[in-house]
């Protein structure tokens, strides 16, 4: 089961961190990832760390703003969001796939409800 939270309203330019925590025990066999999914969009790949945090990739359009991170000892995975723009604004929701090439929502082994983040123009 995994469980994000950490959202909230903040003004453009601003920062937020996201965390989500996962149940079980096998955390450290999973590939983690963050999507999001604005109001009447589909859900959007945002970033992926490799089971042992050593890779990681983050979709274009948050390179260099966003930076996802885990913490295996405490089966959680974090993103945190600087720089944030109006067109962050999403839920945001964890999931975990046993593959670091797989970016497909629909394709990703576990989710979880996910945080609203809003930024405001």
């Amino acid at each position: 089961q995994l469980q994000a939270s950490g959202g909230g309203l903040v003004q453009a330019g601003g920062s937020l961190g996201l965390s989500c925590a996962a149940t079980g025990r096998s955390f450290n066999t999973y590939v983690m990832a963050w999507f999001r999914q604005a109001p009447g969009k589909e859900h959007e790949f945002v970033a992926a760390i490799s089971w042992t945090g050593s890779s990681t990739y983050n979709v274009d359009s948050v390179k260099g703003r966003f930076t996802i991170s885990r913490d295996n000892a405490k089966n959680t995975v974090y993103l945190q969001m600087s720089s944030l723009k109006a067109e962050d604004t999403a839920v945001y929701h964890c999931a975990a796939t046993k593959s670091l090439s797989t970016q497909n929502w629909n394709l990703m082994n576990y989710w979880g409800r996910g945080t609203l983040v809003t930024v405001s123009s």
